[in-house]
């Protein structure tokens, strides 16, 4: 099973704390979150929020992005393709014109350039922000609007649209596209679809 940081294979993140699937935020929540962003002028943490959304990446991929991986030229392409850490395979993702036009605004709030990690980190000994900073600040979107920050992460970023998608199309293929994964089997048990869902799905496919 897959956590916030799975990608790092450093010390022991999960000491003390509660583990498992992380839930995907609903509609609502998105929304919720959102709006208290543009409220409050948050322009790094609404570019990171719907960046990490719509990119599905998990956290070492997302604070390790670089304006040119997302830009072409000074705008943000629709359209990105990374190099994933932890199984060193490439994977794409669209990239929605209401976060383009958030992270344009980051970017040149920041006066960002193309070299330049696009979420640096405030804090000297790290050149961008770090899983464990990014984790801090999905606790505290998820504290404001009255959720458990035990129950969330930021797996919940990942897993939510992929999530979303699922429950539209049925279509395990494209989510497994879309998250990156080698195993279909990896995306049904990300996902946490029953084994009738699963089955109701294989039923229907003919080949």
């Amino acid at each position: 099973m897959e956590n916030g940081h799975d990608c790092a294979h450093k010390s022991a993140w999960n000491k003390g704390k509660i583990v498992g699937q992380k839930a995907p935020l609903k509609l609502k929540d998105i929304w919720a979150i959102r709006v208290r962003l543009q409220l409050t002028h948050r322009t790094r943490e609404l570019a990171l929020f719907d960046l990490g959304l719509d990119s599905k990446l998990r956290a070492c991929d997302l604070v390790n992005l670089r304006v040119k991986d997302i830009c072409h030229g000074d705008r943000v392409s629709p359209r990105a393709i990374v190099m994933q850490k932890k199984t060193s395979l490439p994977v794409q993702f669209e990239i929605t014109a209401p976060t383009r036009d958030a992270v344009e605004a980051w970017i040149k709030a920041s006066a960002l350039t193309s070299e330049d990690y696009l979420f640096p980190s405030r804090m000297h000994k790290s050149e961008h922000l770090g899983t464990r900073q990014y984790a801090r600040i999905v606790d505290g979107w998820v504290n404001e609007i009255g959720l458990d920050p035990a129950l969330y992460g930021t797996h919940s970023m990942r897993r939510t649209k992929a999530t979303l998608i699922y429950r539209r199309s049925k279509n395990l293929r494209a989510v497994q596209l879309l998250l990156g994964h080698t195993k279909i089997e990896s995306t049904v048990r990300y996902l946490g679809i029953e084994v009738e869902d699963a089955l109701e799905i294989a039923e229907q496919t003919e080949i």
